[in-house]
């Protein structure tokens, strides 16, 4: 995962009014956790911050948080508030990570392509795992973990231990986990009892 460079500032008031007044300024406040020292309340350019996202395949970002007055952070996006109604974010926590120790961060799971069972057997895809925890150095860190579906058949089953993952990224969790599967559809089960009744006419004829 490449890290995005984003300005921020410190922020030393924390009253409700007072958080409003730098949302009402452009602002996004937050907080930066885990940089070894107490959490670090500061703001962000609330329309940087939407631009960064909207052009991400997740919210599982790594940014490099320039503080104004204390130098420089490599942090991960941690949690997003976002406004019930409009959807814009309200606050944001980011997590101070070292470039040279792993992290462990759950990555959305997608599927990609159309599975052969449902194209072509009647099935419906049904996606069961739609995120995974994963273990590796920040700079390895995917954004989101795709899946090619494309040849699973009706009744088969994709499992934790088969997604697709990068190089230097471990998966952490059982690997007969369910993450995909195609259900058996109208045309596979014709197709099974059709070749039942063969079996049965070739067992009455003997």
């Amino acid at each position: 995962m490449e890290a995005v460079a984003l300005n921020a500032q410190s922020r030393s008031e924390l009253r409700r009014t007072r958080v409003k007044k730098i949302r009402a300024s452009g602002l996004l406040p937050g907080v930066l956790y885990g940089c070894q020292k107490d959490p670090k309340p500061l703001t962000v350019c609330a329309k940087d911050f939407q631009r960064m996202v909207k052009h991400s395949a997740s919210e599982n970002l790594l940014v490099k948080l320039a503080v104004e007055g204390d130098g420089g952070h490599l942090a991960l996006v941690q949690e997003v508030q976002r406004h019930p109604l409009s959807g814009l974010p309200l606050h944001v926590d980011f997590r101070a990570v070292v470039e040279d120790q792993p992290v462990i961060l759950s990555i959305p799971v997608e599927p990609r392509g159309e599975a052969y069972g449902v194209k072509n057997e009647g099935g419906n895809l049904e996606h069961v795992l739609f995120s995974v925890k994963i273990k590796a150095l920040p700079k390895d860190l995917p954004e989101v973990i795709l899946v090619d579906v494309t040849e699973l058949r009706s009744g088969q089953t994709l499992h934790l231990g088969d997604l697709p993952l990068p190089e230097n990224v471990e998966v952490i969790g059982e690997t007969g986990i369910p993450a995909f599967s195609v259900s058996i559809g109208r045309t596979a089960r014709s197709e099974a009892s059709k070749e039942g009744e063969a079996e049965g006419d070739e067992d009455a004829q003997k």
